[in-house]
């Protein structure tokens, strides 16, 4: 049995058309839908890179004044489950919700009745639907320093400078036993 696509052109048109209905049924949303965290990868490999996560803390949420209720019906994704082991990316996140919160267009409710919280009229009357990744997230530079290799660093013998510190932190023991018996 032999498989053909000769529908591909059209499988494709099919997509592109969908993804247009999805935005225009969205809309003023952004495409990309909820916004989420930068985490580090799991593992030794990976743990130097960023990528996007589930959801933001709790924590990140107080840190940037809003409740877990509200996050939700402004497009950020909550993750009760996710808990900070740095603050680092804590600061992180809490950076990247203060900028969604600069950038956030708050339509009011009902019938055009402004209330606090929500966007003017002519900011609402200006506001497009963002297309694309919603603030992506950014690979950190790596601080590599550099060094002149000098006539010292070419004498230094590394192997034999890690035996003799292997050495000396297994005889440790010995020695000091020994030291305390001379003692005595």
């Amino acid at each position: 049995r032999v498989k053909i696509n000769f529908n591909q052109a059209q499988q494709k048109l099919r997509r592109r058309q969908k993804r247009k209905e999805k935005a225009a049924a969205i809309a003023p949303r952004p495409v990309a839908g909820l916004l989420r965290p930068a985490v580090n990868c799991p593992t030794q490999q990976y743990n130097t890179k960023l990528r996007a996560g589930r959801g933001f803390t709790l924590a990140e949420l107080k840190e940037a004044g809003i409740s877990k209720k509200v996050a939700r019906t402004i497009g950020i994704a909550v993750d009760h489950r996710r808990s900070n082991k740095s603050t680092q990316s804590l600061q992180r996140n809490v950076a990247r919700l203060k900028e969604y919160q600069s950038r956030l267009v708050v339509f009011p409710r009902k019938g055009g009745k402004v209330k606090k919280g929500d966007a003017s009229v002519e900011e609402t009357k200006n506001a497009t639907q963002l297309q694309g990744d919603l603030l992506p997230v950014v690979q950190p530079a790596s601080a590599q320093e550099y060094m002149d290799i000098t006539d010292e660093v070419k004498k230094t013998r590394a192997v034999v400078k890690l035996k003799q510190v292997k050495a000396t932190h297994a005889l440790e023991g010995k020695r000091r036993f020994k030291k305390d018996e001379d003692d005595e």
